[in-house]
């Protein structure tokens, strides 16, 4: 839950837009659902809104566009996105899957990935770095600080239930120790030691907790695309394509890495049963339906898989349930009046390691290829410098994000050096 909440509150620091917490967490169960339902329910994975997806989600409000249209943006990303894995699905459905390892190895994904988790780590620092009720940055820095090594600690020394849940503790540790300063400062006049902006909350106790007021409608994205429609034009569609679509390929293989870990933890090979153009139907299918209601995209999480690991727990009942809970939840106003006043510096440093996590897992994929060979130094390296170094191409209106051309890039020098290679 506190990854897919993340997602909309960073969009909304990096954007100015305001995306709902509640609503990508109505979007994720919806997704499940969905996931489910194409899956036969034999497949214990929950869907949650995805972190590489984030720049693609910026890309949509680039250029100063409305609020409006950046929703609509999202929405047609998502199934541009979607769309993806739906033709890949009918391609494995017919093909198998071998022509995917020749178009891209893990030579090509694995620095792809890595450069998601790397492209985000300034916008990371820059929420560790920032206080929204005011405060001076080494408080903020301190507070996004007793975040992240709460969780580490939580993760690596906690007992079954704190493995399970180290960023959700990270963010309550974070989220106290801000209250602490921020009552110290209202109550001494020192507006340095202000972390949290308590103004969400506020705003509910002031109107009086009724049932009118406890239990709300999420601000569904499409409420508010709805308005843009007017404003859509060839060269928007066209960004948003080439901003999703690439990044969607890097993601298909995050779906098959999840899924053959879960096929491990439960003994059952879910590629085959219920096989994988069923998963990847249901990922794009859910990924299509939740950012129709939360604005993400939604990917499986190597969390959710872990917490199947640890808690010894694959039935696809309890996957049901919590996406039955996930929104149910996305309905209370406390809960989301709650998420609205947690400060950009304790989710900073919860994304110090998410972001690390993306990156690290694409650094797992190259630690399996052999650098020695020239083909495979010459792709990995392209791609690195590319993306790390922010190369965009514009063509008139269009504009290939770094990701999109480091992936582009790295296929192309991966084809042509591969027969070469092979010989």
């Amino acid at each position: 839950m506190a990854a897919t909440l993340v997602v909309p509150v960073i969009i909304n620091s990096s954007t100015g837009s305001n995306m709902s917490p509640a609503a990508a967490l109505f979007g994720a169960g919806i997704g499940t659902f969905v996931y489910l339902l194409f899956t036969k329910f034999r497949s214990p994975v929950f869907l949650g809104s995805s972190f590489a997806f984030i720049g693609s989600m910026c890309a949509a409000f680039a250029g100063g566009v409305s609020m409006s249209l950046g929703f609509v943006g999202m929405i047609l990303g998502a199934i541009f996105a979607g769309l993806v894995y739906v033709v890949i699905a009918v391609i494995v459905k017919f093909a198998g899957v071998n022509w995917i390892n020749k178009l891209m190895p893990a030579a090509v994904i694995g620095p792809t990935v890595a450069i998601i988790g790397l492209s985000l780590a300034g916008n990371a620092i820059g929420d560790l770095q920032k206080a929204p009720a005011g405060g001076h940055t080494l408080i903020a820095v301190l507070c996004g600080l007793v975040t992240l090594f709460v969780t580490i600690i939580a993760s690596t020394f906690g007992k079954k239930m704190a493995k399970m849940i180290p960023f959700i503790i990270g963010i309550l540790a974070g989220y106290a120790v801000g209250s602490i300063f921020t009552v110290i400062g209202n109550l001494a006049g020192i507006d340095a030691l202000k972390v949290i902006d308590y103004s969400a909350l506020a705003a509910l106790v002031d109107g009086g907790i009724t049932l009118n007021t406890f239990v709300q409608f999420p601000d569904f994205t499409f409420l508010t695309a709805i308005k843009g429609i007017g404003e859509i034009n060839a060269s928007y569609v066209a960004t948003i394509a080439v901003a999703y679509i690439p990044v969607a390929f890097v993601v298909f293989a995050e779906h098959i890495a999840d899924h053959k870990n879960i096929s491990s933890i439960i003994e059952k090979d879910l590629l085959e049963d219920p096989g994988l153009h069923r998963t990847l139907l249901g990922d794009g299918v859910g990924s299509m339906a939740g950012a129709f209601f939360g604005g993400c995209p939604n990917t499986t999480y190597g969390e959710s898989v872990a917490c199947v690991a640890i808690s010894g727990n694959a039935s696809v009942s309890t996957i049901f349930t919590t996406a039955v809970l996930a929104i149910l939840i996305s309905f209370l106003s406390p809960f989301v009046a709650f998420v609205n006043t947690i400060p950009s510096c304790v989710m900073g440093g919860v994304c110090v390691a998410l972001y690390g996590f993306i990156a690290v897992s694409g650094l797992k994929m190259v630690q399996k290829v052999d650098l020695e060979q020239n083909k495979n130094l010459f792709v990995v390296s392209t791609i690195l410098i590319c993306g790390i170094g922010g190369l965009t191409l514009t063509f008139g209106k269009v504009t290939l994000t770094s990701i999109a051309c480091a992936l582009i890039l790295g296929i192309i020098v991966n084809l042509i050096l591969g027969k070469k290679a092979d010989e």
